[in-house]
């Protein structure tokens, strides 16, 4: 049974517009809240796609539609990709998708992810230094801490990790590197905790967080997929569909603003022209503002404190 509690479920799928007969995807399975709201919404006559890399998730939705009569009866509705939304363009039309009413993405790692051992993405269970959300994968988080140079750990951990302590951290991965091999996660997260003053081992968030984070994104390529993702699926939505997407950090988040502004974006003239010699149109229209969860899910859910909802409409 999942642990994973939906972040921004209602405000993100309302912000979809969704009716019956809307073909959505939802881009980031995880525990399947998401989707299960967009069914609802859909049914009887619309379709769902759903993307995740990790076969576990995969598997579990697939065995929740089994026992569930009501999803059952409309097994042919949903398509499972076990795929990166990287390929999110040909995975859709493999399936004879090639428009879409509304796409969802939900970009942080659900709380089953952070409890399987396996993966050794949390810091809080000493599992294998692995990180990779698919098998398939060859780069290990393992690899990365013990064989990438100094300057690329700096780098990942600044920009991927907002990491404001990466250099004294990286100097004692070097350190402990030169002894013995840094296999799991524990022995990384000790290792962080004794890089960094006292007073940031004190704060609210555990001191190995963000670079647990930036080692996830490296290990699964993360930034090159969500830029290729937002692309490919803005040029399959459907005239008036929606695309909502959930951040949970400011790179990430910054990413994704800066697409959807670009998109969102007219004339591209440059300013001292008097008149649009460019004839650039806007392929969507930026829906609200950023959305934050509110006090109420935030006293049930502590990790929804950082999600940043942002949603566009196909012009």
């Amino acid at each position: 049974m999942s642990i994973h509690e939906s972040v921004l479920l209602k405000e993100s799928v309302d912000g979809l517009n969704l009716k019956n007969g809307s073909v959505a995807v939802d881009l980031t399975l995880g525990a399947g809240g998401h989707s299960l709201e967009i069914l609802k919404r859909i049914l009887p006559n619309g379709k769902l796609i759903v993307f995740d890399q990790d076969p576990k998730a995969a598997e579990a939705f697939r065995q929740r539609i089994e026992r569930e009569a009501n999803l059952k009866s409309y097994e042919d509705k949903i398509i499972i990709v076990e795929a990166n939304f990287a390929d999110l363009k040909n995975k859709l039309r493999e399936n004879q998708i090639e428009k879409v009413d509304g796409f969802l993405a939900d970009l942080g790692i659900s709380s089953d992810q952070l409890a399987d051992n396996d993966l050794g993405i949390s810091f809080q269970n000493d599992g294998p230094l692995d990180m990779r959300l698919s098998r398939q994968g060859e780069l290990t988080a393992e690899k990365v801490v013990n064989e990438y140079e100094a300057g690329d750990l700096v780098k990942i951990f600044r920009q991927l990790g907002d990491e404001k302590y990466a250099l004294p951290i990286v100097k004692k991965i070097l350190q402990i590197r030169k002894e013995e091999r840094i296999v799991t996660s524990g022995q990384l997260a000790k290792i962080i905790e004794n890089s960094v003053p006292a007073v940031y081992r004190r704060g609210k968030i555990h001191p190995a967080t963000k670079v647990f984070q930036a080692l996830r994104m490296e290990v699964n390529q993360e930034v090159m997929v969500l830029e290729k993702m937002l692309e490919d699926g803005i040029e399959m939505l459907s005239p008036g569909g929606r695309m909502a997407v959930i951040t949970f950090h400011s790179g990430e988040d910054r990413i994704v603003k800066n697409t959807f502004r670009q998109y969102a974006r007219g004339c591209i003239c440059p300013p001292e022209f008097p008149v649009c010699r460019c004839g650039h149109k806007p392929k969507v229209r930026l829906v609200g503002k950023m959305i934050q969860s509110g006090e109420d899910e935030l006293e049930k859910n502590v990790r929804a404190r950082s999600a940043k909802l942002r949603i566009i409409e196909k012009v």
